[in-house]
C-alpha cells in the first residue's frame, strides 16, 4: 500500500491547511464553538468556496473525489485546527445522496445544508433497531419518530431521515422548518440536534437503503478518525514544544528521560492510529469496510484518550485552563470517541466478525 498523499491531494491538504491555520486560529475556534450556532457561518461560506465539500463526493456526483483518502485528508486538517464546523453531516449526507443518484449541487456549493438523522435513543448505534416509522400519505410520505445527536442539525436546511419503510429501511429528505428541531452545544464545542418527527412530511431519497446507511457511517467513522490523527498530532506537538520551554530545576523538562519515554509512547500510538486509519479508508466501500471502520474506531478510541490524559498529565494545570489550546483538544480527543460507536461498541463489532 501507498503511504505518500497524490500530488492532488497533497495540494488539498497544503490548501486546507493554510486557509485553517490563518482563519481559524485555536483562539477564533475557542470564541464560536461553545454559542449558538455553534460554528463560524461567514467561515463556513469561505470553507464551502474553496471546495472542500467537492472532495467528498465522487466525481459522477459532481464532486472530485469522495473516496476514503479524499475524506482523510479533509478531515486531518479539520482536526490540526480543531475545527467545529458541520462537515461531517455534509459528509455522510453526500454519501446517501450519491447512492440514490440524486443530485448534489445544492449540497456540495453550500446553497442547501443537509444533516443526517440515524441515531435514535434506544437505537444509538444499531440500524435494525431504528423505531422512526414513515407512513404514506397521498403522494408522499409522513414520519414519526425522534431522531438523537444529528451533528450539525443545528443549522441544517434539510435533514435526511432513516426510518423504517416497508420491509426494511428508507432514507427520506425532511425540510428542517417542518419538523421540531431543538440544537446544541456539544461538551467540546460544536452543535448537534434532537430532531423530533410528529408526522412529518417527507420524500423518500432511497428505498432499501441498509447498504447505503452503513456506507455513509462507515464514512463518517473513517472522517473521525482521521479528524482524531490530526488533533493528536497537534496535541503531541504542542506537548513536546512544551518539553521545550518549561524548566524544572534549571533545565527543560524534556531533558528528563522519563517524559521522553511518555512523549515516544504517544507517538508510537498516533502512528499505529495514522496507519490503521489509512487502511480503514482503503477500504471504505469494499466488502470489508464495516469491519475495518470498526478496528480502527475501536484504536482510535484508545489512542486518543492516551494522548488526551498524557498530554494534561505532562502539561501540568495550564492544560485545564480554557485559554489554553490542550485543554480543547483534550476535550475533542475524548468525546471523538463517543461519536458513531465508542471504543467498547466497535470492540465488539470486530469479534462478532470473527465468530461468525
Amino acid at each position: 500500500m501507498d503511504f505518500n498523499l497524490t500530488e492532488e491531494r497533497q495540494m488539498l491538504a497544503d490548501t486546507l491547511g493554510r486557509f485553517l491555520s490563518e482563519q481559524y486560529p485555536v483562539e477564533h475556534r475557542i470564541k464560536v464553538a461553545y454559542e449558538a450556532p455553534y460554528h463560524d457561518p461567514a467561515l463556513w461560506d469561505q470553507l464551502v468556496e474553496l471546495g472542500a465539500l467537492y472532495a467528498l463526493a465522487p466525481e459522477d456526483a459532481g464532486g472530485m473525489g469522495g473516496s476514503g483518502f479524499d475524506i482523510s485528508v479533509v478531515f486531518e486538517a479539520l482536526g490540526k485546527a480543531l475545527c467545529p464546523e458541520p462537515v461531517l453531516g455534509a459528509l455522510m449526507a453526500s454519501r446517501l445522496l450519491a447512492a440514490a443518484g440524486a443530485d448534489q449541487e445544492a449540497l456540495l456549493t453550500g446553497v442547501t445544508r443537509y444533516a443526517v438523522g440515524i441515531t435514535e435513543i434506544d437505537a444509538p448505534y444499531e440500524l435494525d433497531q431504528i423505531a422512526t416509522v414513515a407512513t404514506a400519505k397521498g403522494d408522499g410520505f409522513t414520519l414519526s419518530g425522534r431522531k438523537s445527536t444529528v451533528y450539525g442539525g443545528q443549522v441544517a436546511d434539510v435533514v435526511l431521515v432513516a426510518a423504517k419503510h416497508g420491509d426494511g429501511l428508507g432514507v427520506f429528505a425532511v425540510n428542517a422548518s417542518d419538523a421540531n428541531v431543538t440544537g446544541y452545544g456539544m461538551m467540546d464545542g460544536g452543535g448537534a440536534a434532537e430532531v423530533l418527527l410528529d408526522d412529518t412530511p417527507a420524500t423518500l431519497v432511497l428505498s432499501d437503503a441498509e447498504a447505503a446507511l452503513q456506507d455513509a457511517v462507515n464514512a463518517g467513522i473513517v472522517a473521525l478518525c482521521a479528524e482524531a490523527v490530526g488533533a493528536m498530532e497537534v496535541t503531541h506537538a504542542t506537548t513536546v514544544d512544551y518539553f521545550k520551554q518549561r524548566k524544572q530545576f534549571g533545565i527543560p523538562i524534556g531533558k528528563f528521560q522519563v517524559l521522553q519515554h511518555r512523549a515516544v509512547d504517544m507517538l508510537t500510538e498516533i502512528e499505529q492510529a495514522r496507519s490503521i486509519t489509512i487502511k480503514a479508508a482503503a477500504e471504505l466501500g469494499g466488502d470489508d469496510a464495516s469491519k475495518y471502520a470498526s478496528m480502527a474506531k475501536n484504536m482510535i478510541g484508545r489512542a486518543a484518550r492516551l494522548v488526551a490524559e498524557e498530554s494534561i498529565q505532562m502539561h501540568g494545570g495550564i492544560a485545564m485552563t480554557w485559554e489554553y489550546a490542550v485543554s480543547h483538544y483534550a476535550k475533542r480527543l475524548i468525546m471523538l470517541d463517543a461519536q458513531l460507536g465508542d471504543t467498547d461498541y466497535h470492540l465488539s463489532q470486530v469479534m462478532k466478525g470473527y465468530a461468525a
